[in-house]
């Protein structure tokens, strides 16, 4: 099992390497200018013959997470390729370990992300999280742009 021990206060435009291979290359920063105790760690670093990845974050939150929806937007060579939105917290029932965290709280967790149901053609693409402790989307938590750059295609 692999900890995180420490955290590194970002600002926005810093950006931070994610990981780096013969096949894919990812980094990220803030959207937003507010400094965040934040980090990221993805396994494997590859996405040939790759069916799941570990994404591990560790986050200390600047509000109190009752609420949660995230925001996707993602960008392929230029052009929108997808929006999508979920509430991950609802304050009723909540599944996450986020869900009913306190402001200061640190929450470390890894999740499996699927990529065998997606196919990423050689390209750039870039990615906006955003994070809303509100239904209306007024109040960000959160924000990464995340770059990724897939160097050959997956045959």
């Amino acid at each position: 099992m692999f900890g995180l021990l420490f955290f590194t206060l970002f600002t926005s435009g810093v950006s931070e390497l994610l990981c780096m291979s013969s096949d894919l290359e990812m980094s990220y920063d803030f959207c937003d200018s507010t400094a965040q105790a934040f980090r990221l760690n993805l396994t494997p670093c590859s996405i040939m013959n790759t069916s799941v990845w570990k994404l591990t974050v560790a986050w200390i939150p600047r509000s109190d997470m009752t609420f949660l929806k995230i925001v996707f937007n993602v960008w392929y060579d230029g052009a929108k390729a997808l929006h999508w939105k979920h509430v991950l917290c609802s304050g009723a029932d909540d599944e996450y370990s986020v869900c009913e965290m306190l402001k200061g709280e640190t929450l470390v967790e890894e999740f499996d992300v699927k990529g065998s149901r997606t196919s990423f053609p050689k390209g750039n693409y870039n990615v906006i999280i955003q994070g809303f402790s509100d239904d209306s989307e007024n109040n960000m938590v959160i924000c990464l742009n995340i770059t990724m750059i897939v160097k050959q295609d997956v045959y």
